[in-house]
């Protein structure tokens, strides 16, 4: 089961837990409220799983590959670990699917406050358009996830500020509407 909570402001290793203390808790309904969702599938057989062929189809998921984000199975990997980390946003939902490993998704909130949700294997979340967020390994150094598109795959990370773009715009009016 998927755990979030909301992060302290140490500058202290990107891959460690940065809990409040005391702890923060953020609950997966308001991870919905912002727009995150989250599934929990079999990633041991995600090659012939009946839901994610389901989910595939129901939500047009027709391209996917594989990313192994670890030291020396990535080129370029210091490079990249730098890039997912740089607070961005996308022009499509990012749907990303943890099949072994772990690693932390960080999102902003209604407040601009950051929520961390550690993910390992077997969780699947779908951050929606124009969300702020990053990604960064755990202290393991490694994770191996499907990444999931509509269509095409477009790999386009708009750094902060980003907030003239119109996905940005339908997002924060989407939080809006949910307040």
């Amino acid at each position: 089961m998927v755990e979030a909570w909301y992060m302290d402001e140490s500058p202290e290793d990107q891959r460690a837990p940065h809990r409040l203390q005391p702890n923060r808790a953020a609950s997966l309904d308001l991870l919905r409220r912002l727009g995150v969702t989250y599934r929990r599938l079999d990633a041991d057989n995600y090659e012939t799983d009946p839901v994610l062929k389901e989910i595939r189809t129901a939500e047009n998921y027709s391209w996917m590959d594989i990313i192994t984000i670890q030291k020396d199975k990535l080129p370029n990997y210091e490079e990249k670990i730098k890039t997912f980390y740089e607070e961005h946003l996308h022009l499509d939902d990012e749907i990303r699917y943890i099949l072994d490993g772990s690693g932390y998704f960080d999102v902003r909130d209604k407040d601009d406050k950051w929520i961390q949700i550690f993910m390992e294997k077997g969780d699947m979340i779908t951050l929606p358009a124009g969300i702020y967020h990053r990604f960064t390994l755990d202290e393991n150094n490694y994770v191996k996830a499907m990444r999931l598109f509509v269509g095409e795959p477009v790999w386009t990370a708009y750094n902060r500020p980003a907030d003239d773009f119109p996905a940005r715009k339908q997002y924060v009016k989407f939080l809006a509407e949910e307040a």
